[in-house]
């Protein structure tokens, strides 16, 4: 036979339990996610900035992102004579990374501006 426990709780506490409870119903898989990916797709990218480098096979490296993640690519990469230049899509940047780079660079327009028509 199971042990029977009883629990007394506050009208704060009963209220508090039924919020979660209700929160933890509505969750479901497109609400909760990891971001185990996304560190594994800057893992690999610093591995390629390291690989480049210690290779030599590039002169200039140009990172599109913004995140202190590249510090330790970044730096590598420059202590080893390696152009580093940055394109943070006019997103802030790391200031741990703006240290690292040798060049801030957007190659696309700035959201909400316009661009004059090609001809």
């Amino acid at each position: 036979m199971p042990d029977e426990t009883s629990l007394t709780l506050t009208p704060e506490q009963t209220q508090s339990l039924l919020n979660l409870r209700d929160l933890w119903s509505s969750l479901d898989g497109g609400t909760v996610s990891l971001g185990l990916h996304q560190k594994g797709v800057d893992m690999r990218i610093g591995i390629d900035i390291a690989s480049l480098t210690l290779k030599q096979q590039v002169d200039t490296i140009i990172l599109v992102a913004g995140d202190s993640d590249f510090v330790p690519a970044a730096k590598m990469a420059r202590r080893e004579g390696i152009e580093f230049i940055l394109d943070p899509l006019w997103q802030e940047v790391n200031a741990d990374l703006f240290e690292h780079i040798d060049g801030l660079q957007s190659g696309l327009p700035k959201p909400g501006t316009r661009t004059p028509p090609q001809e």
